[in-house]
């Protein structure tokens, strides 16, 4: 699972999105579970700032949940990544680029993303 970190306000967030996009089609079928966790704004905001930039990776409401709070989410993005057991495989705090996210969600044991990014893809 990725779960990723992001407000409509953060110019990061947004340079990444297609990242997550990508690794969202790209590996979606193949068990990877992405949450973006929208913190700290409401669903009115959330919802009209996705029908300018929409997604189709799972969005999440921090009012809905306490992610943001058990994962210290104070700047942003911040991705993490749970492994098949539940166990934290990694955290990558702010935008550091598609192939770091790849690693990043290697680290949880999906195979096939280190290969995608030594390639370019």
């Amino acid at each position: 699972m990725l779960l990723e970190f992001w407000t409509t306000w953060c110019v990061y967030c947004e340079h990444e999105r297609p990242f997550v996009e990508r690794l969202n089609d790209e590996f979606g079928d193949k068990g990877l579970v992405i949450l973006a966790v929208n913190v700290g704004e409401g669903k009115k905001m959330v919802k009209k700032y996705m029908e300018e930039h929409p997604r189709k990776t799972r969005i999440v409401l921090t009012e809905n949940t306490n992610l943001a709070a058990m994962y210290a989410a104070k700047s942003y993005p911040i991705y993490v990544v749970i492994d098949r057991e539940g166990n934290i495989a990694g955290k990558l705090d702010g935008a550091a680029g598609e192939s770091a996210l790849r690693n990043l969600v290697a680290s949880g044991g999906l195979e096939g993303v280190y290969e995608d990014a030594e390639n370019g893809k």
